[in-house]
């Protein structure tokens, strides 16, 4: 009797780790960038903005609430990614479109227009389901007068 109480322990003790090791089959997480993407593919309003800790915004700024930035793209691996500016004044660190890409840490960082030797530009972002805020410093590129516009730019869009 005492034998096969002891068989059925170590029978029990094997099958528990026979099947402690086996995986649970669950779904592989989405890629960061993916669920990032997922956050930004939106169409942004600013709700304020500051150049060297300055605000921007109206009515003593030349940026309203017209201003909107559309994040658009294919999410995946095909690097689409696309920007679209509308209401921007005309003296700002922003063209009016462009492309992006994700970096290092794509839960934070992004580079716009990521091919180009005079636009590309680093930025820090932080997004949720409704709110995104964009910071860079802006040194010039080709197409605004850059030194009234140059300095440390803090974007803030809601929906």
């Amino acid at each position: 009797m005492k034998f096969v109480k002891t068989l059925v322990v170590l029978f029990a003790l094997g099958s528990l780790i026979t099947f402690s090791n086996c995986g649970g089959g669950g779904t592989t997480p989405e890629p960061v960038a993916n669920q990032q993407f997922t956050k930004l593919q939106k169409t942004w309003k600013l709700t304020a903005v500051t150049l060297d800790n300055t605000s921007q915004f109206a009515p003593t700024g030349t940026y309203t609430n017209n201003f909107t930035l559309t994040v658009a793209g294919t999410k995946g691996d095909s690097k689409t990614f696309t920007y679209t500016i509308a209401g921007r004044p005309a003296l700002s660190p922003w063209k009016a479109n462009g492309s992006w890409d994700f970096v290092t840490d794509p839960a934070t960082q992004i580079v716009r227009d990521p091919g180009s030797t005079t636009d590309k530009l680093d930025m820090t972002y932080s997004v949720t389901e409704t709110t995104l805020q964009v910071q860079f410093n802006y040194q010039g590129g080709g197409y605004t007068r850059t030194d009234q516009v140059k300095g440390n730019w803090v974007f803030t869009f809601g929906l």
